[in-house]
């Protein structure tokens, strides 16, 4: 009788129940299984992130920790605990995937990555790059030999069988002749290891990171791009929809890698377009299991199917980027000002941000289990990105986006373009969410990027039986930097984020 049911179920019902019955459960996790679901779908970062954000230190400084606090170690000028690494040929099993497919090599071969074109067309599978034949010798830069030393004029000299010459002796002085420059070779850009594969200077290719939880004949592995520079720099990483349904991340990330030239970058550029393939290929922001995975970061290797992505994602990935741009929209029927999310309270991350152009900034220490909160904590300067709305392509948040991440790498001088900066944006030190008192349909009279006094109608909420219209104010002056779309609304719903204390870069 079951198996006649199963056979019942069309087979993409039929993939999500095995998903499913293949994610373990604890008795923990069913105990609190109506509470992480509650507030997983609840609210999201652009509303929860804001509302549990720990306020600005003054004058920026950083608030020590208590003792016992978690993730303190991360803050320690200690050296963190070791890391599984490719680089250091301990991979995982999942960081065998590379860019021929292959999931069965040992953990300490690595393989060339071929050079791809990303700005063309590739038809054909990519051939792997050819190793150096065995034995044979890199050739060495001859101004790396040592240089002749001449002998000071003026200085005691030895000669063979004449003693030691004194410089009060009468013997002619030799005229001084200018030294020569010591030769000083400039600095060589490496390899770059990811996913158990090496990527040569001056070279880019498309590699694959499976986090290894799928069916085994249903697995489909996530596309990673890498540039890597001709010349050294920095390691960027730009990740896009996180959550499945941020359009407009998946587009930023897409442009940025396939413009870029590896020839003329300094440093290394990793873009993964879509980390969550699974709600990106349901237009659901949140996971097969329903969990968002932005709220399970660095992850659990032996937790639950978010804590296991995020793991895996995390060590494979994330921990080889010195900086990261994570990208995102509002949330459904929600929409973003094109801004950064930053935890100014961190230097490094607030110097960081004074390299995006157009962007407006909005401090947030953020919260747990959030990727940027994880990679600040594991020492990788981190920010988030917002532009526009899901389920949604918008051409000028999507340039916004472009643009601003262009002007970050010409300001971490990894790329050499002429880049004209616009008028800076201001920080918002503060800022919080308005939430409308009565359900009903929401009209919204104000539009992004606005600025409001206080009392100020920002828009009404209609009771579509009775007719009653009730105004929805503004509770102070500020700037209209995130806001709903207009819907149907619950007594309760964040309608309006209004950013407060603003401050414009190089004001006093």
């Amino acid at each position: 009788m079951v198996l006649n049911r199963l056979y019942a179920l069309p087979f993409a019902s039929l993939i999500t129940l095995l998903l499913a019955l293949s994610t373990p459960l604890t008795w923990a996790d069913t105990a609190n299984s109506d509470k992480t679901m509650v507030s997983s779908l609840s609210e999201d970062e652009s509303v929860e992130d804001i509302e549990t954000s720990e306020p600005r230190h003054p004058q920026g400084g950083v608030k020590d920790a208590p003792e016992d606090e978690p993730g303190d170690e991360a803050k320690s000028p200690s050296p963190p605990p070791p890391v599984t690494d490719t680089a250091e040929g301990q991979a995982s099993p999942e960081a065998a995937n590379t860019a021929t497919g292959s999931s069965g090599s040992e953990s300490g071969s690595k393989v060339i990555a071929p050079n791809v074109d990303l700005k063309k067309e590739v038809t054909s599978a990519p051939e792997p790059v050819p190793s150096p034949a065995a034995g044979e010798t890199p050739i060495t830069n001859q101004t790396n030999q040592p240089e002749e030393r001449l002998d000071e004029p003026d200085s005691p000299t030895s000669s063979p069988g004449h003693g030691t010459i004194r410089p009060d002796a009468s013997v002619s002085k030799v005229p001084d002749t200018p030294r020569p420059a010591p030769v000083i070779p400039p600095p060589v850009a490496e390899n770059f290891t990811l996913l158990n594969a090496e990527v040569m200077p001056g070279t880019s290719t498309r590699l694959a990171w499976s986090p290894g939880i799928q069916i085994a004949g249903l697995s489909q592995p996530t596309p990673v791009l890498v540039v890597n520079g001709a010349q050294p720099g920095p390691v960027l990483c730009l990740t896009g929809a996180v959550h499945g349904d941020e359009l407009n991340g998946i587009e930023i990330v897409r442009r940025i890698m396939y413009d870029l030239d590896p020839k003329k970058l300094s440093g290394t550029v990793v873009g993964i377009p879509i980390v969550n393939v699974q709600g990106f290929q349901q237009g659901s922001r949140y996971l097969a299991d329903r969990r968002d995975l932005n709220r399970y970061f660095p992850g659990d290797p032996a937790g639950s199917l978010a804590g296991r992505i995020a793991h895996s994602l995390f060590e494979q990935v994330i921990r080889h980027c010195t900086l990261l741009v994570d990208v995102h929209t509002g949330s459904l029927k929600r929409t973003n000002l094109p801004q950064m999310r930053a935890d100014m309270n961190d230097p490094e991350v607030a110097e960081f941000t004074r390299g995006f152009d157009g962007m407006a900034i909005v401090h947030s220490s953020g919260g747990p289990g959030m990727l940027r909160t994880a990679a600040t904590k594991a020492g990788i300067v981190t920010v988030t990105m917002e532009a526009g709305e899901s389920l949604r392509i918008q051409e000028h948040q999507i340039k916004a986006g472009v643009n601003s991440i262009h002007s970050l790498m010409e300001k971490q001088n990894m790329l050499s373009r002429f880049f004209v900066w616009g008028d800076p944006e201001p920080v918002y030190y503060d800022s919080h969410w308005i939430r409308v008192d009565q359900g009903g349909i929401l009209f919204s009279d104000v539009d992004l990027g606005d600025k409001i006094v206080d009392g100020q109608i920002l828009g009404i909420v209609a009771d579509p039986i009775t007719n009653v219209q009730i105004p929805v104010r503004a509770d102070a002056d500020g700037r209209v930097i995130g806001m709903a779309v207009d819907q149907v609304v619950m007594a309760g719903f964040a309608a309006y984020h209004v950013g407060l204390k603003a401050e414009t870069p190089g004001e006093e």
